[in-house]
């Protein structure tokens, strides 16, 4: 009887130590185009209808939970999508990828990343494995969906597409 409990104590903690995640997909965004008057600008109407079509672009795709970093343009950004998903929008630090990432592999569901032309690609990359990386955006680029899908096995891939793929 001992030997049995060793032995599904072990098998317990090696289950426990496993790479397996929640499979689901994550849809990482920049930020919709912004006002540029002051150093936490509101959208432009460019930016209000790119939130609009965020929304729409993710509709169907049964989003649990939605993160954004505490600027105005990204919870503007990310407001659409979370009211109609039902959720309310998380804040993350857009300088501690670490944590935000080991969150992200934790939570079960589909998720919506918003974040800063110098944090998405960098978010993306910890999905990428051996392939190609992103590069930062540059200034005038807002049109680029990154998603990854992650596997039970703890595999991940990474797509980019644009709004106009919608």
């Amino acid at each position: 009887m001992k030997q049995t409990l060793i032995i599904l104590a072990i098998a317990l903690f090696f289950a426990a130590c496993s790479s397996e995640q929640n499979p689901k997909t994550i849809y990482i965004v920049r930020h919709a185009e912004k006002q540029l008057s002051e150093d936490d600008p509101e959208l432009s109407v460019a930016g209000k209808a790119r939130a609009v079509k965020l929304s729409q672009i993710l509709a169907d795709k049964e989003i649990k939970h939605v993160f954004s970093t505490d600027f105005r343009r990204t919870r503007l950004t990310a407001e659409r999508t979370a009211k109609e998903a039902g959720v309310k929008i998380e804040v993350y630090d857009p300088k501690d990828h670490d944590q935000l990432v080991d969150q992200l592999r934790s939570l079960e569901g589909n998720i919506l990343v918003v974040g800063h032309s110098n944090t998405i690609g960098q978010v993306a990359n910890y999905f990428v494995g051996d392939g190609e990386k992103y590069a930062d955006l540059k200034d005038f680029e807002y049109n680029f969906i990154y998603i990854v899908n992650l596997e039970k096995d703890g595999n991940s891939s990474v797509e980019r597409k644009t709004y106009k793929d919608y």
